[in-house]
């Protein structure tokens, strides 16, 4: 699936502000969607698009950190670059706590700006890749047969075919076609994959008591 084009949401209720840094990250090639207030941008955003969010922390109403938590109710993976007209160490720690990636003061310097805007997207896309991943390893699980399940379980805690086999009561060759089969459904080029997904699915591990 083709990744989608991020934006770079930007929330600041001066005006000045969201026009210069708009200007600034568009000279960069990226996408940006300006919103004068936290409140429009929950109104306005896509929730399902990847991106960042550069946000400013004093405004009337919402304000920055308020915006955050709301976020983070969500479940948003959208990382925030905070911006502040004053160095305040007890919030910018708050805000860090809370999942920030970055906490500048104004005026901003505008290569610090790009950097952290950079670096955002990057985490960001990281974060919908391993989404995916995770998707497409359950929907691919639920696809398995109560069968390969169990050879699957067996490949997991590194056992040979033919052990398989035995603990199953079937014929190696058996083990190998289940084992063909289940390297279709999970997407497995070699071997090596098929462990990886596994151990990343929790198949074959101790659940914890």
């Amino acid at each position: 699936m083709e990744e989608r084009v991020p934006t770079v949401y930007l929330v600041d209720d001066d005006p000045d502000v969201l026009a210069a840094i708009g200007r600034l990250i568009e000279s960069e090639g990226l996408q940006v969607a300006a919103f004068a207030s936290a409140q429009r941008f929950l109104d306005g955003f896509d929730r399902r698009a990847p991106g960042c969010l550069v946000l400013d922390l004093a405004m009337p109403g919402i304000n920055g950190l308020e915006l955050q938590r709301s976020l983070e109710q969500e479940g948003s993976l959208l990382p925030i670059i905070f911006l502040t007209g004053r160095g305040d160490i007890a919030t910018s720690v708050q805000a860090m706590k809370h999942g920030a990636v970055d906490f500048l003061t104004k005026p901003v310097d505008d290569t610090a700006l790009l950097a952290a805007v950079h670096d955002a997207l990057a985490a960001n896309r990281a974060h919908h890749r391993a989404d995916r991943e995770r998707a497409h390893i359950a929907q691919a699980l639920a696809s398995l047969t109560a069968r390969e399940r169990q050879v699957l379980e067996g490949i997991a805690a590194g056992r040979l075919n033919k052990q398989i086999a035995a603990e199953l009561g079937t014929s190696e060759k058996t083990i190998k076609f289940h084992r063909g089969n289940l390297m279709r459904k999970m997407g497995a080029r070699v071997a090596a994959d098929l462990v990886k997904l596994a151990e990343r699915a929790g198949v074959g591990s101790t659940p914890a008591n």
